[in-house]
This record gives C-alpha cells, sequence and structure tokens, in this order.
C-alpha cells in the first residue's frame, strides 16, 4: 500500500460530516471536507509518514501533486505540509515550476496564502536572482491568486524586505477591485509596518491606495 492511499484511507476513517460540513461553509463551499481538525489532521499525517518515510523523501514531489489531485481539503493541506516540511533546504531551480501549479490548483487563501510565504519565499531566498523574474510573471498573470502571491510572498522577511519591490507591486495592483488583492496590500504593508512604520505610513498617505488596503495597511501603526 502507497502512503496516498494510507492517508486517504485515514483521513476517510476519521470523518465528522457534520464538522465537515462546517468547514466547507467557512471556505465558501470551494472543497469537501472529511471534517477532521486540524491537530488531528496533523497527527493523521505524522503517522502516516512516519511509516512511509523513504517513499515520501524519495518523491515527496510527486506525491505532493498527487495530493493535489483530491477534492478533499485535508488531502490538500496534507500536500502543503509535506512540500514545506521535505523541501526545507533542498529547493531546485525547476521547482518554481511545481510550486506555480500547487497555487493556482484549487486555490484559495488558506493554501496561497501558505504557498506564497513559506514555498515561494524561501524558493526566492534560495535563488534570489530570480525574484525579479519570478515575481513579474506572477504579477503580471491573469491568475488574481499568483497577483496576491507576488504582494505577499515577503511576508517574514521582516528587516529584509525590499520595500521597493513591495511598493512597486502595491502601485501596479492598488487599483484592483478584487478583495483578495486589496487585502493582501494591505497585509504585506502593515507586515513590513512592523520593522519601518515611518516608510509605509509615508508610502500610505501619499498614494491613493483603496480604502480596505489603507485601513490594513495603517491599523497596528495609528
Amino acid at each position: 500500500m502507497s502512503f496516498v492511499t494510507t492517508i486517504k484511507q485515514q483521513f476517510e476513517a476519521n470523518e465528522n460530516v457534520a464538522y465537515g460540513k462546517k468547514q466547507s461553509d467557512y471556505l465558501k463551499n470551494n472543497f469537501p471536507f472529511y471534517g477532521i481538525q486540524t491537530q488531528s489532521r496533523r497527527d493523521i499525517l505524522k503517522n502516516c509518514t512516519s511509516i512511509y518515510k523513504d517513499e515520501i523523501k524519495t518523491n515527496f514531489r510527486a506525491i505532493c501533486w498527487q495530493l493535489y489531485q483530491f477534492p478533499h481539503r485535508e488531502m490538500h493541506h496534507a500536500a502543503i505540509d509535506i512540500f514545506l516540511k521535505e523541501i526545507k533546504n533542498k529547493y531546485q531551480i525547476e521547482d518554481i515550476l511545481l510550486i506555480e501549479k500547487l497555487i493556482t490548483t484549487n486555490s484559495w487563501w488558506d493554501s496561497v496564502d501558505t504557498l506564497a510565504k513559506y514555498a515561494v519565499g524561501g524558493y526566492l531566498k534560495a535563488f534570489p536572482e530570480k525574484t525579479l523574474e519570478i515575481i513579474e510573471k506572477f504579477s503580471n498573470s491573469e491568475a488574481i491568486w499568483l497577483n496576491r502571491t507576488a504582494i505577499i510572498f515577503q511576508l517574514g522577511y521582516k528587516k529584509s524586505t525590499d520595500f521597493e519591490l513591495l511598493r512597486s507591486e502595491c502601485e501596479k495592483h492598488k487599483h484592483s477591485t478584487e478583495f483578495f488583492i486589496q487585502k493582501a496590500i494591505g497585509w504585506a504593508l502593515r507586515e513590513y509596518g512592523s520593522v519601518n512604520p515611518t516608510a509605509v505610513l509615508h508610502y500610505v498617505n501619499s498614494t491613493n491606495l483603496k480604502p480596505l488596503s489603507k485601513k490594513e495597511a495603517i491599523r497596528k501603526i495609528i
């Protein structure tokens, strides 16, 4: 039996239909859920990965993509957890292709935000020379989740944030009517504002951000 088959069986065995309905409702019914709480899901994943350590280490990229083909959200979350654990300090230059596929498949904020911050953020720390190329591609895409990724990938960079790049992304997308883009702009600016509030406040006051973006950007500064 393979890891993918085993984890699917374990999730099915722990299904809670009523809680799954609540989880699905929370994500606007974009995905079905088995109804497994986060810690329980991670415990199941930990037990399964301990049995299939060699298979996962050897083939985690393919396994993650295989998990993403299933409809249930727990399978997608398991894929992301495995990817982020196994990819640490092991990024290959072509991994951005898989990361992009994960971002644009079964997309919603709960998966995209994690992948943007940790997968894209981590990849571009490993290959900083690829930053402008990748972010320009994502930023110019018609896929709003790639646009959002281009705005928020520096979450967690703190003082290492390239504020010129962040500001450029905000300027490019500041007229967007998409809720998730407006929110991303505010979130990214607020995060950088925790280490450089003066710069963020000056930028916000000197440009015409959407009200939601502005509110989110400065709510911890003033």
